[in-house]
């Protein structure tokens, strides 16, 4: 197959490109990478799709959002992570209908904690919503198209770069496989949540 990875520098996308590329051709696409595109800028979704033509699946690991406390000063900070995580996904998802081979997938990314975490209340928000609009965006796709949401939670990985203890985080290599299953299976709507093998 031919699948995109979006968000390709980061923990999560880096490792799915290094699996899936074993046995797919994969095209790694980031803000920072040779192949670029930035979920904030929709131009930039039209752009990259026009650059690296009809693919087989499309999975994005990008746009993160921030732990900012509810009584944040400022409604623009406690919103970011709006236009690029859920707009933005909603946005990949609709430009993808147009370049994704009939019976391919689109993988979006959401990231619901399993216990409430301070700052994260619009974190929740966003992630929710995703995982809604992806359930409910399954029965309009066309042509035997998939889309299906992976909720990774904490990685232990990025806790660790964080200077966090790592031990309630999730190992990437299970993330990944989450990620995998969503290309490879046959679930339509769905939010997969990894779990250690």
């Amino acid at each position: 197959m031919k699948i995109i990875v979006i968000g390709a520098t980061g923990t999560i996308g880096r490792a799915v490109a290094d699996a899936l590329e074993t046995e797919h051709e994969v095209i790694r696409a980031s803000r920072n990478g040779s192949t670029r595109v930035d979920l904030e800028i929709p131009g930039s979704i039209n752009a990259v799709f026009d650059t690296v033509g009809k693919v087989d699946a499309v999975i994005c690991c990008a746009a993160s959002g921030q732990l900012t406390p509810l009584a944040s000063s400022s409604d623009d900070e406690f919103t970011l992570g709006l236009k690029g995580k859920l707009l933005g996904q909603v946005m990949l998802l609709r430009q993808a209908l147009n370049h994704v081979r009939d019976g391919g997938s689109i993988t979006l990314t959401s990231g619901i904690f399993k216990e409430p975490t301070p700052g994260g209340s619009f974190g929740a928000l966003v992630n929710a919503g995703l995982e809604a609009f992806v359930q409910a965006a399954a029965i309009e796709m066309p042509r035997g198209l998939r889309v299906n949401v992976v909720s990774p939670g904490w990685v232990k990985e990025t806790l660790e770069k964080l200077g966090i203890d790592g031990g309630g985080g999730t190992l990437v290599s299970d993330v990944v496989r989450a990620y995998i299953k969503a290309v490879t299976g046959s679930m339509q709507g769905q939010t997969l949540t990894p779990s250690p093998r």
